[in-house]
């Protein structure tokens, strides 16, 4: 008996080779556009998240 098997294969973006803030970055910014976050909210949000950051 033969089958066949259907490989698929992922087509390198751009994105794969960034460095892993960019990939953070651009996985924040769709969380926060797929869930509709409004624009002054995510802002003050991610203020309040670099300042955490930044003071530990």
């Amino acid at each position: 008996m033969q089958t066949e098997v259907e490989v698929q294969t992922k087509t390198p973006s751009s994105l794969d080779n960034a460095p892993d803030e960019i990939k953070l970055a651009v996985d924040l910014i769709y969380l926060l556009e797929s869930n509709e976050v409004d624009k002054e909210t995510a802002i003050k949000a991610l203020e309040i998240v670099l300042s955490d950051f930044k003071n530990k």
